[in-house]
Parts: C-alpha cells; structure tokens; sequence
C-alpha cells in the first residue's frame, strides 16, 4: 500500500514562507519513477495544479506561483517539497501531494495539508 503524507503547513503572514514536505511510503513504491505534484484547494474551488515535477527532474508551475514557488525531490528519502516564498493570501487552501505513473495508470494523492495566508 502507498501512503503519501504532507506536512509543514500552517499560518503564516503575507510575505512570508513556508515549505510543505511530503514524504511517501510502501514496499511496492519505487519514488523514483513517479511524477510528483502539488495542487491546492481553496474553499469553494476546484482542486488545481500548483507544480509538478517529473523522475527526470523536470519541473511545471501555475503561472500564479511561477518565481515564488519551488518544487524539488529527494529520491533517497521518497520526498517531494514545495518551497512557497513571498506567500498571499489567495495562495491559502489545502496542499496536496500527488504521486503518479501514468503509464501504469498509478495515481496517488496524500490527505492534504492545510496554508493559511493571513495578517
């Protein structure tokens, strides 16, 4: 079974940082050839993509995160992060993390973690 579990959320003021982990679990679990991602979603929203980054390290951004976001992996350690800077409040929602190998039809989705924005 693969478990992916996020952490490193929180309440922070505009302008300031946070950065989300999300580390993944499961004997059967090869990190390294699944694409990763964060997406969020904000009260009355529909989940969207916030960054991907695939095994071959290529990473993806929303426009709105582009230059204030940054996506990374740790292969050893089965962990994606997602560095948020200069945060808004309209980046608040839940932060998900997603694990997928789409040419296995694999897609995995932790339990979120929630960013509020706010003064």
């Amino acid at each position: 079974q693969v478990q992916l579990v996020e952490s490193g959320g929180g309440l922070v003021k505009p302008g300031g940082s946070l950065r989300l982990s999300c580390a993944a679990s499961g004997s059967i679990f090869i990190f390294s050839l699944y694409d990763m991602g964060w997406y969020r979603q904000a009260p009355g929203k529909q989940r969207e993509l916030v960054a991907t980054i695939t095994s071959g390290t290529n990473t993806n951004y929303a426009d709105s995160v582009k230059g204030r976001f940054t996506i990374s992996r740790d292969n050893a350690k089965r962990t994606v992060y997602l560095q948020m800077n200069s945060l808004k409040p309209e980046d608040t929602a839940v932060y998900y993390c997603n694990a997928a190998r789409q040419s296995r039809g694999l897609n995995y989705w932790g339990q979120g973690t929630q960013v509020t924005v706010s003064s």
